[in-house]
């Protein structure tokens, strides 16, 4: 890694004042427009959020109450051990951390995947009438394997992130071993026992956090993509210094969201999820 020269990181910091106001005025008229078309409210703009990567069928969704969360039940895991996975590693110090997890711990986040992949294909088939299936689809199996999922995407994508944005990121991995893998495994699984729990006051805030968690992963993915396009990668050495990347990801992410919306509700007509004929 590069040391950082004071003087450069100075005068950095003061010519990039210009682009930093351009960041945030386009990333304050992108997030006006979405918020203007979004539903009211806190869990109508969490809704805008999931409709623009999610089908939201009801029979494959949790429900606060009489409230559809935002997300299915396999994207609301996926994005809620997303979640879970950075602040475990924000919690033990590997916020900056930009080495991926040593080879079994990526193994095992290979199988999380995987296993994903397989219960996936295995609902699917309940979508083709006639086609036999390995077991009856569960929204619970939903959960579970797309919070294994979360985790292994926040192992995987987290490091990237970092490495692409810091100048000083650390040479470490986000995920030492297998012990701290289980660990935040174990963390996931509490989050499942929560959501398992059926209490709207505890699936509320959760449905908000995972709704964040989709514009938190295309924020990471479209900031690095911003970086790669205009290189400026590895120029961060404070979160001053991240406000031009991380705004411009963020905005690109709410246009593409608002995008989705606008095409997903002219042809539908709804903010509802897609209907499985015959439920």
């Amino acid at each position: 890694m590069a040391v950082a020269d004071p003087a450069t990181e100075q005068q950095s910091q003061v010519t990039s004042r210009p682009a930093i106001t351009l960041a945030l005025i386009a990333l304050a008229l992108v997030f006006t427009a979405w918020y203007l078309y979004a539903p009211p409210g806190a869990m109508g703009k969490a809704t805008a959020i999931g409709y623009a990567i999610c089908h939201r069928i009801s029979v494959r969704s949790f429900f606060a109450g009489e409230i559809q969360l935002p997300l299915c039940a396999r994207c609301t895991g996926i994005y809620l051990g997303l979640m879970a996975g950075v602040a475990f590693m924000a919690i033990i110090g590997r916020g900056r951390a930009g080495v991926l997890p040593p080879t079994r711990a990526i193994m095992a986040l290979v199988l999380f995947i995987t296993v994903m992949g397989v219960d996936g294909v295995n609902s699917y088939l309940t979508l083709l009438p006639g086609l036999p299936r390995a077991y009856e689809p569960q929204n619970w199996l939903r959960l579970l394997t797309g919070l294994l999922t979360g985790v292994a995407v926040s192992g995987l994508i987290f490091p990237v992130f970092n490495q692409t944005l810091w100048r000083n990121w650390i040479e470490t991995p986000v995920v030492g071993n297998l012990r701290e893998l289980a660990a935040i495994v174990l963390a996931a699984m509490i989050v499942a026992a929560l959501v398992l729990s059926g209490n709207p006051y505890i699936l509320y805030p959760l449905a908000l956090i995972s709704a964040g968690g989709v514009l938190f992963l295309m924020t990471m993915t479209n900031s690095v993509i911003f970086m790669l396009a205009t290189r400026t990668e590895n120029k961060a050495g404070h979160w001053r210094d991240a406000v031009v990347p991380v705004a411009a990801g963020l905005a690109i992410s709410l246009a593409l969201i608002l995008l989705i919306d606008v095409g997903r509700y002219t042809v539908t007509g709804t903010w509802d999820g897609f209907v499985i004929p015959g439920t």
